[in-house]
This record gives C-alpha cells, structure tokens and sequence, in this order.
C-alpha cells in the first residue's frame, strides 16, 4: 500500500491497524509548512524585537552565542538549521541536546558570555527538556531563551512565562504529532528554524517555502512508492549517510525506522566522508544503504564515490540515493534506486523534504513487520513523551 492507499482505508481498519495518525501526519506536511510560514509572519515584530534586543543585528563581535537545544528528534531540528543560522545570523551557532546540557550544563556555559537558547520540542514537556531550562535560568538569569513548541499547554511556556528574557513560539495544534515517532512536528519546527534564519528577509524565503510545499506534495508519492518497495525487500539494517545539514536527515531517518519497527530493523548513521573511519564495518551484503546528496557539485563528489565504494566492496544488498533532478545523471549510476527532489533548493532548506523518505520508510517498514506504526512499541519500552525520571 502506497501512502494514498493508507490514507483512504476505511477509518476502522486504520484503527486496527494503527495507522489513525502517523500516515496523515506525513501526508500533511507540505501544506502544514505554509501555515507555520504564516504562524511566524504574525510573530515576526515581536521575533525581531526580541532578536534585536539580544544584539544579532549589532557587531559581529558582541552578537550572542546560539545553543539549539532539543532531545532526540528535537536535537536533530537543531543540527538540520546550525549551519544556516550560522550563515544567516553571522554568529557562533552550536547545537546541543539537553539530554548533555542538563548533567554537564556548567561545562557548558561560560560566565559572563552572552547567549541564546532555542529550545525545540514537540510537547515542551520532556522531563530534560524542561528540567534545564529551569536551572539555566536560576543559575545563569542573563541567557535569553527561545522556545519553540507544538502544545500550547506546555511546561516549558509556564517556565518562561515571568521570566524577562525569554520568547515563546507556539505552532499550530495540528502538527503536534499524535503518533509516538514525530514526524510533522519534526518539518514544521525546522521551517519555523528556517524563517528565524530569514527573520529580516522573511520576503526572500516565502517563495522557497511555497516551492518547497509544491516540491513535497509531489515527492511524497515518489518516496512512498520506493520505501514500500524497499520494505518489501526486508533489510535487516539500514545505514543512512548525509553531509552538512542533510547529517541531520541521516540521524533522522535512522531513528524513524528503529521507532517505527520496534528495533526489529538495526539503523546507523553516519557523515558521508565519516563512514570510512569505522562505521564501514556495520556494513554487510543484507545491509540497505541510503545516501542523502548534497545539491553542491563538490559534495556530490564525495556522495557519488562512497556510493560507488560500498557498491565495489559488496557490503550492501541495495543502495538507494536521495538528491536532486540535476545530480541524477552523475549519481544514479552508483545507485539501485535514485530518488529526486524535483526543486532546485540549497542543502540548508532540504531537511523538510529529503527526511520525508526516511518516515516512510519507517512506515512501511512497521506495516511490513505487522506492527501498528502509531504505536510500535507494544511493551511500552519508547513513548510518545519520555517518562518521568529522577531529575539531579
């Protein structure tokens, strides 16, 4: 079943099936990012006077040190936006999972530095999450905080809520994910990241996101269709690589597929040139590996030759490569299955897009293991928020 023949089952046998939430939560994902593209524009004299006030207009020498902060898929958000931010805003950009802040948060954090947290998190409730933003502003009241959340009832907003240095942004309802592994709420915060980095040009980046919008609407058919096929297949594992901000979409996916099934399907990930220093040896003849292409001629080089390379020394059953209509005729050659992101888009935009194939991958993946991709931990082991645990 594609992800349209999902979408259209009866309601009862998506219920059966635990697919009520997961396949509409990625199918909505183009149309979604508009409407947090119009979230930020409403938000945007309010985002700038914040920002402004925090000195990233000023010398470059006095602006703030940026921390991208989330757990999980929400510090992968993060890594997908370090390198345009960085670019953007023209100042040290670093991230940083609150799951190392919270026990290490002192090692950190240097006196008398000016800094900016942007907190990521889907249900701003994640017991770390909210247990470092606690103790960062009782032990360091002069970093700025940032949140940006899906649940307009979430802790991390009544943290914030008297405290002066702080700016709360709350997505629409309809992307906080009611399935366990994050999907639409993973796309839309990085849009939300994207236009923070447009946040002076929000006019420049509209166009790049309705192309963007019109680009996923007709990828979602062509990936659905390939990962079906790939799952079909039955890999035991699967090694995802990306370079620059597409590492993020290799971490991404590799953590959506081990949720989706269960840890039935062994992941890893690695950076394209990493690979080689080690990682290699996870690699065998049932291995399916995948490779996000960056859409810079001189990276795709080095993704057009690990491709090769892994096809030369047999260690991998298929490899299947994600890029764009342009590198198809260098890359594909290298590759099983080549995937094409139909729009001409730098690297710094295309997380929202490329990661699309790894959700579904992960969703054909659980349905081929007869498990309910809603909820693919039958014995509780992962939940949709992380349980409560002793905080120190």
């Amino acid at each position: 079943m594609t992800l349209q023949n999902i979408l259209e089952l009866p309601a009862e046998k998506q219920n059966i099936l635990g697919l009520v939430f997961t396949p509409r939560e990625i199918a909505q994902q183009p149309e979604t990012w508009k409407v947090t593209l119009d979230i930020f524009k409403r938000n945007q004299e309010r985002i700038c006077a914040f920002l402004e006030g925090l000195g990233l207009r000023g010398p470059v020498e006095q602006r703030p040190v940026v921390i991208l902060v989330g757990a999980g898929t929400s510090d992968y958000i993060g890594q997908a936006l370090v390198l345009l931010l960085r670019q953007s805003w023209g100042c040290e950009v670093i991230a940083c999972p609150s799951t190392d802040l919270l026990p290490n948060l002192e090692d950190f954090v240097v006196p008398e530095r000016n800094y900016l947290w942007i907190s990521f998190s889907r249900s701003g409730d994640s017991p770390e999450g909210v247990a470092v933003l606690e103790r960062a502003m009782e032990l360091y009241p002069g970093i700025a905080h940032l949140v940006v959340t899906c649940n307009e009832d979430a802790r991390m907003i009544e943290v914030c809520r008297d405290y002066p240095r702080s700016c709360v942004v709350v997505l629409d309802a309809e992307v906080n994910d009611r399935s366990l592994a994050m999907t639409s709420s993973f796309t839309n915060m990085i849009v939300l990241g994207q236009c923070l980095a447009h946040t002076w040009s929000i006019k420049e980046y509209e166009p790049v996101l309705r192309s963007m919008s019109r680009a996923g609407k007709q990828l979602l058919q062509s990936a659905s269709e390939l990962a079906e096929r790939l799952a079909l297949q039955d890999f035991p594992r699967v090694c995802f690589v990306g370079s620059g901000s597409l590492a993020s979409v290799a971490k991404e996916s590799a953590l959506k597929v081990l949720e989706m099934t269960g840890g039935r399907v062994a992941t890893t990930s690695e950076t394209v040139l990493g690979l080689r220093h080690g990682p290699m040896a996870a690699l065998d003849d049932s291995t399916l590996f995948v490779c996000f292409v960056s859409d810079d001629a001189r990276r795709a080089l080095y993704a057009r030759d690990i491709l090769r390379e892994v096809r030369e020394k047999k260690i991998a059953a298929k490899c299947a490569a994600v890029g764009t209509l342009a590198q198809q005729a260098e890359i594909a050659p290298q590759s099983n299955y080549y995937l094409p992101v139909e729009i001409d888009v730098s690297d710094g935009h295309r997380p929202v897009l490329d990661v699309m194939f790894g959700q579904l991958l992960g969703l054909h993946c659980s349905i081929f293991h007869h498990l309910k991709p809603d909820t693919p931990s039958p014995d509780g082991v992962i939940a949709r928020v992380v349980q409560e645990f002793g905080i120190y």
